[in-house]
Parts: C-alpha cells; structure tokens; sequence
C-alpha cells in the first residue's frame, strides 16, 4: 500500500451563514446514515470573527488525518468563504463554494478520492444539481410531442 492509499478518507467542513451548514450536516445524515469527520460552523454575529477563524483551524486540523480536508462553503464572496480561504496557506485544505445537498452528498459518497479530485467532483455534482424543472420538463414534453 502507498502512502496516499494509507492516509484516509477527506475530513469535510461546512462553513456557512447560520445554521445553513449544520442544517445541511443533518439532511446528508437522514440520507445516508451516521457521518463522520464532519463539523459544520456557523458564522454570525453572536461570534467574533478571530473566534470562528480559530474553531476553523481546529476542525481543519481535528479532521484531517492526512487526506486533507474539504471546506464547502454558501457562496463565493461572503464572509464564510473569506475566513476559509484564510487556511489554504497554512492547511492541506480546498474550498468549494456554492454548497447543495447534491454536492454534499457527493463529497460524503466519493472522500476516498484526492482532495483535488475530489474538489472537482464537488463542484460538479453541485452544478449538475441546479435544474430548472419546468424548463427542463417542458423541453421533454415537447421532443415527444414533436
């Protein structure tokens, strides 16, 4: 076995406004059972920004058991994604924004990949998952009418 085969599974992050995260964490756990080396934290205003930053860097390196650790975050330009990408000097991390359940249970089902790899799938089955279905239904109505 080669060392990267030795390393692990990728710990997974959710940082996001409120409890979008934890709310998420719970769902992915409804679908596919017990999860672990996950932690969602909360940004808001009851918690000072150098105090979230520092539980940050602790759930980084809590989880990360040599794999690295993927950060999911809300979207791209809010404060969730800002103090995640803090770490990526200093932790083996990847932050991908924009979370949804399809790419949250992809990261859950796939966290035997690279990191990188597995950032990239992320990103993917999150896209893949905004449909628009009235759009989408029409268009199939219509090629089996047409």
């Amino acid at each position: 076995m080669t060392d990267e085969e030795n390393v692990g599974q990728v710990g997974i992050i959710l940082v996001s406004h409120a409890d979008y995260g934890s709310a998420m964490l719970r769902t992915a756990e409804f679908i596919l059972g017990p999860l672990s080396d996950c932690s969602s934290i909360s940004v808001d205003v009851a918690h000072e920004v150098s105090e979230t930053v520092r539980r940050l860097e602790d759930a980084a390196q809590r989880l990360d058991k040599g794999a690295g650790v993927i950060i999911l975050t809300d979207m791209f330009g809010g404060t969730p994604t800002n103090l995640a990408l803090s770490l990526l000097g200093s932790h083996k991390v990847e932050v991908v924004t924009g979370v949804n359940l399809p790419m949250l249970l992809k990261v859950f089902t796939s966290r035997d990949k690279k990191l990188e790899d597995l950032a990239s799938l992320a990103g993917e089955a999150g896209t893949r998952g905004i449909v628009v279905a009235g759009k989408m239904l029409r268009k199939s109505r219509d090629k089996a009418e047409g």
